[in-house]
């Protein structure tokens, strides 16, 4: 059994490996899966801070306002973070339809990924710093 430490790392981990991924898909003009990478580096660095400071492991959810709500970051998120995580809800794109995918790829280009990105990684910092 892991470790409440080991835990946090593990979440930390695989979320800067996501970011990594998202930086690339950037690279490659994936815009939708630039979206998908920042939307899991977020539900991850949660997960994280869940991991830290809540005696339970996270639920199995990709709901990124639950996860803020349930931890007690959302009262602690400023009115522009609060906006990012819901501005985030929707690219967790793994099982949706591809009218979905096709629907949500048309709102996405360089500019907007890199805004998202740039946006991620300020949250992501943000929440590390509340460990």
């Amino acid at each position: 059994m892991m470790t409440k430490e080991e835990k946090v790392a593990y979440w930390l981990d695989i979320a800067d490996y996501d970011i990594e991924t998202a930086e690339a898909m950037y690279k490659t003009k994936r815009w939708l899966y630039v979206a998908f990478m920042c939307h899991q580096v977020i539900e991850k660095t949660l997960k994280a801070y869940w991991c830290g400071s809540q005696p339970e492991d996270p639920p199995y959810t990709h709901n990124l306002v639950l996860l803020s709500d349930k931890t007690g970051l959302a009262d602690m998120l400023s009115e522009e973070q609060n906006v990012f995580i819901s501005q985030m809800m929707p690219l967790n794109i793994q099982a949706r339809y591809p009218s979905y995918k096709e629907q949500l790829s048309k709102k996405l280009n360089k500019d907007t990924c890199r805004m998202i990105i740039d946006k991620t990684k300020e949250m992501q910092s943000w929440i590390k710093s509340k460990l």
